[in-house]
């Protein structure tokens, strides 16, 4: 199972190579693992209801990432992220490269580092024109989208798990993580600035459709309010995200409608949800599903607890080695099911440091490789950025940010 993992993944490493899109290559890689899974188990109904228990916790992710996609196209439909744009009006090169970097730092906390990495990805599009600085600034936003969301109770999946298991508590995480969270941006932004100088070649506005400035306004606006109030919707009502941003969706669903209602049909096309859910990328949800199909064997097999448990005994059970590691495997395996080995594993008590490193570990480890997060796999999705470039270009930063902030935070 593992071979056949390992395998997979190069297929997804090299697709540019081999010209094929690495969501064929990790759907397939998926439906293999679970196969392999079946054909070696002697209880193929037991397996079954593990595939569809699996799903369900899957289709949760991608029902997230499709909603908050299409929140984000429609209101770029209405231009709504002009609002931003213009407050933003320096086209020096080093001073954008901080802004949008701080902006999505905080941002993720806020919200979560997924909503915001597609919400920051969208705007880095319509700012810049130039590839290969875009590309950059995509690297620096995946970089900074983990690192905010590393050190907020409701920014990362792994550190929001901690939090529910009562291994971390919501200020003992935010003051103790938050220095070496931003320490793994500021290293990464600190080296890029070195060589990215300049005037930035912004792109020019254009209104292609017909709708007030009013109009505008009330959609982003809505859209902002809608992602803002989903970790608040899951505090109050336990619900996972997916059913908050559902809600949102429908929502924002109903005051386009109502807004746009007396318009001529074909204008009022162009501004509705189902138009804004066909211009979002399904490739990269395709692409999403296949990964998480193909980790959840290793999980069920217990493969990752495994893993876990090798390499405490690996460091001789030195606490701090073990997190790092795992931070770093993070961002080749999906970091939930390392950390719920870890709750069944370890037994600190709450705010130890040991659970605040894990939560800086695993939300930061994984911007290392750009598949080993939810953000750097949606950003990926969003504008083409091939695995390669991103380990040449960016997953050095990522781990020096990486290693810095562990250095603190072991200080």
């Amino acid at each position: 199972m593992i071979y056949i993992f390992i395998i997979g993944y190069l297929f997804i490493i090299f697709e540019k190579n081999l010209n094929v899109d690495k969501a064929a290559f990790s759907l397939l890689t998926g439906v293999i693992m679970w196969v392999n899974l079946i054909s070696n188990s002697n209880d193929t109904h037991q397996i079954n209801e593990l595939l569809t228990e699996s799903l369900g916790e899957i289709s949760g992710i991608l029902f997230f990432l499709l909603s908050a996609m299409t929140i984000v196209e429609l209101i770029d439909a209405h231009n709504g992220f002009d609002i931003i744009t213009k407050l933003i009006k320096t086209k020096n090169k080093l001073y954008l490269l901080w802004i949008l970097g701080f902006i999505t730092f905080f941002t993720s906390a806020i919200l979560d580092n997924l909503t915001t990495a597609i919400v920051m990805t969208t705007l880095v599009q319509k700012l810049i024109k130039d590839q290969k600085d875009k590309l950059l600034l995509l690297g620096i936003i995946i970089i900074a989208s983990n690192a905010g969301g590393a050190w907020s109770p409701i920014g990362d999946v792994t550190t929001t798990m901690l939090w529910m298991n009562k291994k971390i508590s919501s200020m003992g995480v935010i003051t103790n993580v938050i220095i070496p969270s931003l320490i793994c941006l500021i290293i990464p932004l600190t080296i890029v600035s070195f060589f990215f100088k300049g005037k930035i070649n912004r792109n020019e506005i254009k209104n292609e459709f017909d709708y007030s400035l009013k109009e505008r306004n009330l959609i982003f606006l809505s859209g902002i309010l809608c992602l803002i109030s989903i970790p608040i919707f899951k505090q109050i009502t336990h619900l996972p995200p997916y059913m908050g941003i559902l809600g949102a969706l429908g929502v924002l669903w109903i005051i386009t409608e109502f807004i746009h209602r007396k318009k001529q049909h074909e204008v009022k096309e162009k501004f509705s949800i189902m138009h804004a859910i066909q211009k979002t990328d399904v490739k990269s949800i395709l692409f999403f599903l296949g990964i998480l199909l193909a980790i959840k064997p290793l999980e069920i097999n217990g493969v990752l607890n495994q893993l876990a448990v090798n390499i405490s005994q690996f460091f001789n059970h030195n606490n701090e080695l073990v997190v790092l590691n795992i931070g770093l495997i993070s961002a080749i395996v999906d970091n939930v099911p390392l950390v719920a080995a870890s709750l069944n594993m370890f037994d600190f008590p709450m705010d130890h440091s040991f659970w605040q490193f894990m939560a800086f570990a695993t939300g930061t480890g994984g911007s290392c490789l750009i598949i080993g997060s939810a953000a750097g796999v949606a950003v990926m999705g969003l504008d083409n950025i091939s695995f390669g470039w991103y380990l040449k270009r960016i997953s050095i930063l990522a781990l020096l940010g990486y290693l810095g902030g562990s250095v603190l935070f072991f200080i």
